[in-house]
């Protein structure tokens, strides 16, 4: 098992920025992948950025060049750098931990942290 601990949200103006950790405690070492995950009111939940165990990166578009995402191994804990905050950026962030297998593969998941962002 692996349990996730989101910390880091908050309120903060438009244009102002945030950091959310991700502390990891458990079977870590099945872990392939990490990631971030948004889920707005009404809305689904979204990838924002995720980063594999070799530390190649994907972000959503519209998350390119404001949020960056990063992990440090030593820690097992996993960022989320976001920048240039908008309104739009208001959501529940869920940190997301990835076991590959077909038939053993899971997810992991924590229990959110709230950002909003005012106008």
């Amino acid at each position: 098992q692996v349990q996730l601990v989101e910390s880091g949200g908050g309120l903060v103006q438009s244009g102002g920025s945030l950091r959310l950790s991700c502390a990891t405690t458990g079977s870590t070492g099945s872990i392939n992948e990490m990631g971030w995950y948004r889920q707005a009111p009404g809305k689904g939940r979204e990838l924002v950025a995720s980063i594999t165990n070799e530390g190649y990166t994907n972000y959503a578009d519209s998350m390119k060049g404001r949020f960056t995402i990063s992990r440090d191994n030593a820690k097992n804990t996993v960022y989320l750098q976001m920048n240039s905050l908008k309104p739009e950026d208001t959501a529940v962030y869920y940190c997301n931990a990835k076991k590959y297998g077909f038939l053993d593969g899971r997810d992991y998941w924590g229990q959110g942290t709230q950002v909003t962002v005012s106008s």
